[in-house]
C-alpha cells in the first residue's frame, strides 16, 4: 500500500491550522471568560467579606454608643433633676424677693401719689389765691392807682441798664411802626407828654409813640419798641411772685420725694 505523503502533509497542516484556529478563536476566549468570571467572583467574595467585617464593626460601635448614650442619659437625667430642684428653690426665693420689692414699691408709689396730690393742692390753692388777687386789683384800679403806676413806670424807665438802652436805640421805629405804650386804663394827656418826654430823654432820640388801652394788663404800663418790651405792672409782679412760690413748692415736693426714695 502506497502512502500519499502529500495528502498526509496536507491533512496534518489542516489539523494544525484547525487546532490553532480553535485555540485562537474558541478556547482562549472561553478561558479568558472563565478567568474573568473567577476573578469577579473572587472580588465579590472579598467585597462581601469586607462588608461583613464593616457591618460587624458598625454593630459593635452601635452597641458601644448605645451603652455610652444610656450612661450619658442617666447622668443628664440626674443632673437635670438636681437643677430643677435648685431652680425651683431659686424661683421661690426670687418670687418672695419680688413680692417684697413690689410691696415696698407700691407703698413708695402711694407715698409719691400722696406727695404729688399735696403739691397739686398747694399749686391750685396758689393759683386761686393769685387769680383772686389779680381780679381784686383789677376791680380796685382807679385813676389815682394808674397815676401811681405811671410814676413807677417812669422811674423804672430812667433806671434801665445802658445795654437795654443801646438795644432799644438800635430798633427801627417809624410813624408806621411806632413805639407802643399800653395801659389797662386810658392815660391823660399829661401822662402821655410825661411818657414821651422820658422816652426821648432816656433813649436820646425822638421816637414816635402810640398809646393803647389793654384791659389784660393789671394796673401797670408796658412799652414795646421793636422786639423789646419794658413794663411794670402789679400783674407782672404777681406773676413773678407766683413763679417764685411755684419754684418753692417744686423744691419742697422734690425734697419729699427724695425722702420717700431714701
Amino acid at each position: 500500500m502506497l502512502i500519499d505523503w502529500f495528502t498526509v502533509g496536507a491533512q496534518t497542516a489542516n489539523f494544525l491550522v484547525l487546532v490553532w484556529l480553535l485555540k485562537r478563536f474558541l478556547y482562549k476566549p472561553i478561558l479568558d471568560a472563565i478567568d474573568q468570571r473567577e476573578q469577579r467572583i473572587a472580588d465579590e467574595l472579598a467585597d462581601a467579606d469586607a462588608k461583613t467585617r464593616e457591618a460587624e464593626r458598625e454593630r459593635d460601635e452601635f452597641h458601644s454608643k448605645n451603652a455610652e448614650f444610656d450612661r450619658q442619659r442617666n447622668e443628664l437625667l440626674s443632673k437635670a433633676t438636681d437643677e430643677v430642684k435648685a431652680s425651683r428653690q431659686q424661683m421661690l426665693d426670687e418670687a418672695r424677693t419680688e413680692a417684697d420689692a413690689l410691696r415696698a414699691k407700691r407703698q413708695e408709689s402711694l407715698q409719691r401719689e400722696l406727695t404729688s396730690l399735696q403739691a397739686e393742692i398747694s399749686r391750685r390753692t396758689q393759683a386761686e389765691v393769685f387769680a383772686i388777687a389779680r381780679h381784686a386789683l383789677s376791680d380796685l384800679a382807679d385813676n389815682d392807682l394808674e397815676s401811681r403806676m405811671c410814676d413807677v413806670f417812669l422811674a423804672r424807665l430812667r433806671d434801665l441798664d445802658d445795654d437795654v438802652k443801646q438795644t432799644v436805640r438800635q430798633c427801627k421805629v417809624s410813624d408806621s411802626a411806632p413805639a407802643r405804650v399800653r395801659s389797662a386804663m386810658p392815660l391823660s394827656s399829661q401822662q402821655h407828654d410825661a411818657i414821651r418826654s422820658s422816652i426821648d430823654e432816656v433813649f436820646a432820640a425822638e421816637l414816635p409813640v402810640g398809646f393803647e388801652t389793654d384791659p389784660a394788663i393789671t394796673s401797670g404800663i408796658e412799652l414795646t419798641v421793636g422786639g423789646q418790651r419794658i413794663a411794670w405792672s402789679i400783674g407782672d409782679y404777681l406773676t413773678s411772685l407766683e413763679s417764685s412760690v411755684g419754684e418753692l413748692l417744686d423744691n419742697v415736693a422734690a425734697d419729699a420725694e427724695a425722702g420717700v426714695a431714701q
